[in-house]
């Protein structure tokens, strides 16, 4: 790990998964279904906290929710539910428990609309990542009016804990904007990525 590279300022430099997250992923432009509904998955489990307490307890998220497989997690029973209240390695919240079993068929009823929840989603940044100007740490945003449209309509569709500054973090890490800090090493090579 090289911490001579600039980063984005909100990165703990001391955390190595923290840095890789930053270095590899957030950012990246994600397509992928699977990857698209983990993310949301977390992103709605990281409500209240800090992205670093679900981050750490990502790899217990994957195995307790079917590695994020939607049509597995959307069938999940209230024996299952009760089962994940009993899960240390994931926060055991029972709103976002029932939160991600519900968004996973909501998110089965986006697929089939759209043809891929990924068409849907990237509809709200007209198919391109948005590259946003982050001179400082004071230049970051928590929504933006694409958020706003992005969680108002998932509302509507019957989600679950996305509210326009989740939705914005979702954006963030799946690359829909690119925020990474001006003078960040990754600014550019997401760009094209």
């Amino acid at each position: 790990m090289n911490k001579e590279l600039c980063r984005c300022s909100w990165v703990d430099l001391s955390k190595p998964d923290y840095v890789a997250y930053h270095d590899t992923e957030w950012g990246v432009p994600v397509y992928d279904d699977n990857k698209l509904f983990e993310f949301l998955t977390l992103e709605a489990a990281q409500a209240g906290l800090s992205w670093y307490t679900v981050l750490k307890k990502r790899d217990n998220y994957r195995a307790a929710f079917a590695n994020f497989d939607p049509v597995k997690v959307a069938a999940f029973d209230d024996a299952k539910a009760a089962e994940l209240l009993q899960n240390p390695g994931i926060i055991r919240n029972r709103l976002k428990v029932a939160a991600a079993i519900n968004n996973a068929a909501r998110f089965i009823e986006v697929q089939a609309e759209f043809g891929s929840f990924s068409n849907y989603q990237w509809r709200f940044v007209n198919g391109a990542p948005q590259q946003n100007s982050i001179a400082s740490p004071g230049d970051f945003r928590a929504t933006s009016p694409e958020s706003d449209a992005f969680s108002k309509d998932l509302k509507k569709r019957g989600f679950k804990f996305v509210g326009s500054t989740i939705i914005y973090a979702h954006m963030q890490a799946c690359g829909m904007v690119n925020d990474h800090q001006n003078n960040c090493f990754r600014k550019t090579a997401v760009k094209t990525d």
